[in-house]
């Protein structure tokens, strides 16, 4: 179906209302910057989030600023479009407006990119007992809670408590699951050699849990045994074929019966795209993705377009920024001639993940690369990635100092109160009985 044509000369500009400020709404805002439209960029945050890189920001190796970016810093010199911070409530797509805790905003023209979520399956263990990682907040949640736990490690003298502290499981061998368990690996490498000396790495474990039969499942399988053997390398313990059926108070119970000890569950495992409102129709596979033509629109309501982690195509494309990006480029050329185009065509620029210092897999196309020069290519595409200078000269100052010094000083543990009259919201050293504090070291290293 054709897009609406464009406005006469002298009528005001058509709305384009884009709700989701990520990689796809973003590029999108900028691919219109000369249109003759007057654009509205809706989000609840005013930042974007390079979120590649979020679970360094985990593994105190990165800043929140280095990965997150204000929405209207990337917007300047865009001067056919605004920007407002707002919690989207519901979609009138007869009325032709959103609904949102700001008032309704009406539109011409509407591109849903509100991105993706954790997805926990119905699994309510799973949401009360595992650290996400897909939001900023989540990043610096998680690296409060192992900081914390090595805190407390410190002083605890009951070797059993000790261990279940320093266990962290991770759930999901995909790219976001072994990248944050290989940096988290080196970070506690890290802290027990120069920080911790009444701790010793043997009490320390980190674990894999992948569900199938190897790693990166999209990955071709000789890149997929790559990443396992670099992560058993780094003394990862890395367990496949192992479904999680709960989370319990010290530990995950996998569906068969098997415990695995864990003082921290991270779940990586899956996410489902996020819905602006509950009229819109979304498929049935549980992944919460929104049925689109392939024009990248609804079928019933054309001037309503869906972009990147929320679209649903048959069959569905991968939840990559490169999908969102290419999607928002295609519909901004839409919006710009107002005319019917092609359909949509995905052109997947590769893959990549590393699994910390030195090893990573690429696949680009029938290449395939691990190892240093993985590991490189993965280095060189993300920094060339960050949206602003600033940020990416900072990353790369601290990946510098990261690979010459073996040191990651952003370690942390900040806790946010709600309020003036609020406890800390975080979680506080607590111990259940006096306790006396023995001041010695652990002989054993």
């Amino acid at each position: 179906m054709a897009a609406a044509s464009p406005a006469s000369p002298t009528s005001a500009p058509p709305s384009v209302v884009i709700l989701g400020a990520g990689f796809g709404g973003l590029t999108l805002a900028r691919h219109l910057k000369n249109a003759r439209v007057q654009v509205l960029l809706v989000d609840r945050n005013n930042f974007q989030l390079f979120s590649p890189l979020l679970y360094q920001v985990a593994s105190a190796l990165l800043d929140p600023s280095d990965v997150a970016q204000p929405v209207r810093r990337l917007l300047r010199g865009v001067h056919n479009s605004d920007f407002m911070q707002a919690e989207v409530e519901s979609v009138d797509l007869e009325g032709k407006r959103v609904l949102t805790n700001r008032g309704a905003i009406p539109y011409d023209t509407l591109v849903i990119a509100t991105g993706s979520e954790t997805n926990y399956f119905g699994n309510q263990t799973l949401r009360d007992r595992s650290y996400p990682l897909k939001r900023l907040e989540d990043g610096l949640a998680l690296r409060n809670r192992i900081l914390t736990q090595f805190e407390q490690a410190e002083w605890e003298t009951d070797p059993e408590t000790r261990r279940r502290l320093l266990n962290i499981v991770v759930v999901g061998g995909g790219p976001t699951g072994i990248e944050f368990a290989g940096a988290v690996s080196e970070l506690m490498d890290l802290m027990v050699r120069k920080d911790f000396p009444r701790l010793h790495r043997g009490e320390i474990t980190v674990q894999l849990l992948e569900g199938s039969e190897r790693l990166l499942p999209g990955f071709v399988p000789k890149l997929s045994w790559s990443a396992f053997d670099a992560l058993t390398r780094k003394g990862i313990k890395v367990q496949l074929n192992s479904l999680v059926e709960r989370v319990e108070e010290g530990q995950v119970v996998l569906r068969g019966g098997e415990m695995v000890p864990a003082g921290t569950v991270v779940w990586t495992a899956g996410v489902r795209g996020v819905i602006a409102g509950k009229d819109l129709p979304t498929n049935q596979r549980g992944s919460n993705r929104i049925p689109i033509t392939d024009r990248l629109q609804l079928e019933q309501h054309p001037e309503v377009y869906v972009i990147g982690d929320v679209a649903g195509h048959h069959p569905d494309l991968p939840m990559l920024i490169p999908v969102a990006m290419q999607q928002a480029e295609y519909v901004a050329e839409s919006i710009r001639t107002g005319s019917t185009r092609a359909p949509f065509q995905y052109h997947d620029p590769g893959i990549m993940a590393t699994i910390g210092k030195g090893e990573a897999v690429a696949q680009l196309g029938r290449l395939h690369f691990s190892g240093i020069i993985g590991w490189f290519m993965w280095l060189t595409v993300h920094l060339l990635k960050i949206v602003t200078f600033r940020a990416r000269f900072f990353v790369l100052i601290k990946w510098a100092y990261e690979y010459v010094f073996t040191d990651r000083p952003i370690r942390i543990a900040v806790r946010a109160g709600a309020g003036p009259s609020d406890a800390p919201a975080d979680e506080v050293l607590r111990v259940e009985e006096p306790a006396t504090v023995e001041l010695t070291r652990n002989p054993v290293r």
